[in-house]
């Protein structure tokens, strides 16, 4: 059974850091990316048109090339995000629910989808996996060795 690994980084640089090293683990098709894209926080996509979800340059949009499936999507309450991985495909529908919707629909729990969603809100990257209960350890342990905050399995 599957189990969902979740990581809340400050900085885009640890974000890509963790990134990498979990493609170099085999987690590659496993991985999704939220960030939120603002001015305040420093996000800086660079060129984005959020009617067909292309990203553009900048640090975010470099940050989710790492990854497939990397789109821009416009989320009420929170403002325009970039989102990479198997959970974009989650956000693309979500309007009413935010971000906190998709991330129960991905196996969240619905209190730390809002608490997730709130970090977003504040600038904060989320980095995401999907991972068989024997590589969840390994998984977790990449992410803080990388500077996550609040690393969590749920599943």
């Amino acid at each position: 059974m599957s189990k969902v690994v979740i990581g809340v980084f400050d900085e885009h640089d640890a974000a890509e850091s963790a990134i990498r090293e979990l493609k170099s683990q085999g987690f590659d098709r496993e991985i999704s990316m939220v960030a939120r894209d603002s001015e305040e926080t420093g996000g800086g996509m660079g060129g984005q048109d959020l009617t067909t979800g292309t990203v553009t340059g900048g640090t975010l949009g470099g940050l989710a090339g790492l990854l497939a499936g990397a789109g821009a999507l416009l989320i009420p309450g929170i403002g325009p995000i970039v989102a990479a991985g198997p959970l974009a495909a989650g956000l693309t529908g979500v309007v009413t629910g935010g971000v906190a919707g998709g991330l129960i629909d991905y196996g969240i729990p619905e209190a730390r989808g809002e608490y997730y969603e709130d970090q977003l809100r504040r600038g904060s990257i989320l980095v995401t996996l999907k991972s068989s209960a024997e590589k969840v350890d390994l998984a977790a342990s990449i992410l803080r060795n990388n500077g996550a905050q609040d690393v969590e399995t749920h599943g």
